[in-house]
């Protein structure tokens, strides 16, 4: 009899901590740890639109390689810690994207300028009234199925010192893969939208990188599409 009651316990423990979904398959009340399911709400955060304008919040991305090339005042310093980040996001993306450093203009779709504020305002004039407020900015561009085409970036060497410049140039090179919002949630993170020189990926970072430019991430998702998405590829890596 106590045995009986120990099994009877025991099934009504195991029920209580389940809960069934539609079509009657029993799961666990959450497949997801703590760490995914922050990741899967810190995607949504800053993968849908844009800090600036009115652009719908929906996934974009490239669609192909982004060529960079450098112009403005080179610095080996910065050129080595450019490699460094294209490395980490090229050993991040699955998809087949990846990122290259171009000698040719022509080859390039995507400009890094190296110089003051006031000079990258020249190049690109819609830029005139953010430069001053701004010591790194990006742009990128899109075609009609929401793929990046096109970007351009800069990083103001004079008003900033050399950790701040390689900051600068992690986030909005790292924005301008199509993660492009600012966040306050994470201090630590690339995306934080407080003042910080952090000079590497936090985990939560790697991972956003790693779940837009995974292959079944595409662009034009919505905030819903998106929640869908993210929680296949989890429950299925």
């Amino acid at each position: 009899m106590k045995n009986k009651l120990l099994l009877l316990l025991f099934i009504l423990i195991a029920l209580t901590s389940c809960s069934k979904n539609d079509d009657n398959t029993i799961l666990p009340e959450s497949e997801f740890s703590q760490h995914e399911m922050n990741v899967i709400e810190y995607f949504k955060e800053v993968a849908l639109g844009f800090e600036f304008g009115n652009a719908s919040k929906i996934t974009r991305k490239w669609n192909s390689d982004i060529n960079i090339f450098i112009g403005g005042e080179k610095n080996n310093e910065l050129i080595n810690e450019l490699e460094k980040i294209i490395t980490e996001i090229n050993e991040l993306a699955t998809d087949g994207f990846k990122i290259n450093i171009v000698n040719n203009s022509s080859l390039s779709n995507y400009y890094i300028f190296f110089g003051s504020g006031k000079d990258y305002a020249q190049l690109y004039p819609g830029q005139v009234d953010l430069v001053d407020s701004n010591w790194g900015l990006f742009s990128i561009f899109w075609n009609s199925q929401n793929q990046l085409m096109l970007g351009h970036m800069y990083v103001d060497i004079y008003r900033a010192n050399l950790v701040e410049q390689k900051h600068l140039l992690r986030e909005e090179l790292t924005q301008s893969l199509g993660l492009a919002r600012d966040s306050k949630k994470y201090p630590e993170s690339i995306f934080q939208s407080e003042w910080t020189t952090t000079n590497k990926y936090s985990l939560i970072d790697s991972d956003l990188i790693r779940l837009l430019y995974h292959p079944n991430m595409s662009a034009g998702l919505t905030e819903t599409q998106v929640d869908e998405v993210l929680k296949e590829i989890l429950r299925n890596e």
